[in-house]
């Protein structure tokens, strides 16, 4: 464990918050379409703060706790691969305009990081008490693999999702989207625009991701600093890593392979703790391996309807 005390959390969430506020009271002040190019440039300023955060554990508290929390990181970055997949449909069936996709995604990763914290939080003092925890969650990480594994891919269908059925029975609701506006007065009426419901619908989708990914993260560390800070990493880049992939997120289909196979080697090894230990630097050459290798064959044999 990396002796934390309160002025390490409030440092980092006031730098995350530092952040934010730049990105949106500056440099995204005015909506606007986020080309590939902006994408990649804030995808490489998020990786490259990961990587000096990374490389600040490594100089203050050893090779250990950098590699452990660059272990987290990665397995959240790919894992958020799957959460964009499924942004990017829930998008197309509204029709949401690419001007505004930023901000539903800005808002949307706001409420991400406190349900995240507080998921952290409330599992870090289960393990604390329970240690047998882990093994629930082990077991968990490895149903979810397998049924990844052979899960076909499906569609979004607005129209026979419960939440959406029950946002617009509880919310009254305009028909059309109003700009950058997730509420309008219509008529004497305050109605919100179909944009809050595109914003509920990603903070729901997060929070069916976070139910694997956190307990995965705790699986390579129970250290809740580190659990903590390498989510709210990946979840900060989530929003440029979606503009620069969502368009070419489909061709990546073998991914979902890879993904279910690192949650199955993270269970296991989180199920067999007592009997085998898998060093962090095989633990994360592993993960890497079959990310890589997953990336390069869909990108050599593509699926044949895209051929």
């Amino acid at each position: 464990m990396i002796a934390t005390n309160i002025w390490f959390w409030v440092g980092f969430v006031g730098f995350v918050l530092a952040m934010l506020s730049l990105d949106l009271g500056v440099f995204h002040r005015k909506p606007h379409e986020v080309r590939p190019k902006e994408a990649g440039i804030w995808t490489a300023i998020w990786v490259a703060l990961a990587l000096a955060f990374a490389g600040g554990l490594y100089a203050f508290y050893g090779h250990d706790a950098g590699l452990t929390f660059l272990t987290g990181y990665v397995i959240e970055e790919s894992l958020s691969i799957d959460n964009i997949f499924v942004i990017v449909l829930i998008f197309e069936y509204f029709r949401v305009p690419k001007i505004c996709q930023h901000r539903v995604l800005f808002y949307g990763i706001l409420g991400a990081l406190v349900m995240r914290g507080l998921f952290i939080g409330l599992g870090a003092v289960l393990i604390a008490k329970f240690h047998w925890i882990l093994y629930i969650f082990g077991a968990m990480l490895v149903v979810t693999g397998v049924r990844m594994a052979f899960k076909s891919d499906g569609e979004f269908d607005g129209n026979e999702n419960p939440i959406v059925k029950l946002v617009r029975r509880v919310v009254p609701m305009s028909s059309d989207f109003h700009g950058k506006h997730f509420f309008i007065v219509e008529a004497g009426r305050r109605l919100a625009t179909p944009l809050l419901l595109v914003l509920i619908l990603v903070e729901f989708t997060d929070l069916i991701f976070a139910v694997d990914s956190i307990p995965a993260t705790f699986g390579v560390t129970t250290d809740p600093f580190l659990v903590f800070t390498s989510n709210i990493f990946a979840i900060l880049g989530l929003r440029s890593l979606y503009f620069l992939l969502a368009a070419v997120v489909d061709r990546f289909y073998l991914l979902k392979y890879a993904l279910a196979l690192i949650l199955t080697f993270v269970g296991v090894k989180m199920l067999g703790e007592k009997w085998f230990d898998i060093d962090i630097i095989l633990s994360l050459a592993i993960i890497l391996g079959v990310l890589g290798i997953a990336a390069g064959a869909s990108v050599v044999w593509p699926k044949k309807d895209r051929v």
